[in-house]
């Protein structure tokens, strides 16, 4: 019974654990905090560790889907309550800077442009947040703008949109920065096919990208490219055992605080909580260039 004992106290602190040094693959994110029965997707953690930034589906907030964050105290996940910018609407997607300054978002709320519009929030001096602001029409169009990621050397903005334009359904974007805004979206040639493409982030100093992919069963699977002179190379899936071509598996983001690991949404076997729930991996390494945007 004794060995027993130890052996689930060993498990637990493997689950609420931020780093994968002692797993052989993936571990789950805050089981009962972070990960719960209900949906958990893209997580995004602060530079300093503090704070952690998901969207949920979960009760006790505004409704629809709406932003949650959890605190890190005590080598564990603590304190998940939804964040003041949540609406009747649908607040997901979020993606906090590297610089501490803005939390980034996606919102099919009142007073957009179209469906779902990309807005950003200032980090305040108490760990609160400022009101929302819209990133203007520049970036937002008459159709759907989701999954921000800013590029940490330039700040070049990656999203996701269903615009015209494009290869055909939903594509990636980038964005390059333009004083306090951002310049007009540009589809990323080589990575955008006729189907889904969405939910993309930069990695390794945007070297690579990582994203989703739509497949035959209505999910997606998290496909991996590397920038090679200028091109971005043909993606192939990302290596974890539960992103497979027949599931469903996307958001995958770099911890700023731990830049070798990624949080990624998706269906583990073991552990799990619910439906999503988010896992947390190694990070690729990537030899690309960095002359792709």
């Amino acid at each position: 019974m004794r060995i027993r004992s130890l052996l689930l106290a060993l498990s637990a602190s493997l689950l609420f654990a931020p780093q994968v040094t002692a797993l052989a693959e993936f571990g789950i994110e805050g089981i009962g905090v972070v990960s719960t029965r209900a949906d958990e997707l893209r997580a995004t953690r602060s530079a300093d560790g503090r704070r952690l930034v998901w969207a949920s589906n979960r009760e006790g907030a505004a409704g629809g889907w709406d932003l949650w964050q959890a605190t890190w105290q005590e080598s564990r996940w603590t304190d998940a309550r939804p964040l003041p910018l949540g609406t009747a609407a649908d607040e997901v997607d979020p993606f906090l800077s590297a610089d501490g300054r803005w939390l980034y978002f996606a919102s099919n709320r009142e007073g957009g442009h179209g469906g779902f519009d990309l807005y950003r929030a200032a980090l305040l001096d108490d760990g609160g947040f400022g009101p929302a602001q819209n990133l203007g029409a520049t970036i937002n169009g008459a159709d759907d703008e989701r999954s921000p990621a800013l590029r940490e050397d330039d700040g070049t903005l990656l999203l996701a949109s269903n615009r015209g334009g494009g290869a055909g359904g939903w594509d990636l974007w980038s964005a390059r920065r333009a004083g306090d805004g951002f310049a007009a979206p540009r589809p990323m040639a080589g990575l955008n096919s006729p189907g889904d493409e969405l939910d993309g982030s930069w990695l390794a100093g945007g070297r690579a990208v990582v994203f989703a992919r739509g497949n035959s069963s209505g999910g997606a699977q998290l496909q991996l490219s590397h920038c090679r002179n200028g091109r971005w190379s043909a993606a192939e899936p990302l290596a974890l055992s539960f992103n497979t071509a027949e599931g469903d598996t996307r958001a995958a983001l770099v911890d700023a605080s731990t830049p070798g690991e990624l949080l990624v949404s998706g269906h583990a076997r073991a552990p799990r909580a619910g439906g999503f729930d988010l896992y947390r991996m190694r990070a690729p390494a990537s030899n690309g260039s960095d002359d792709c945007r």
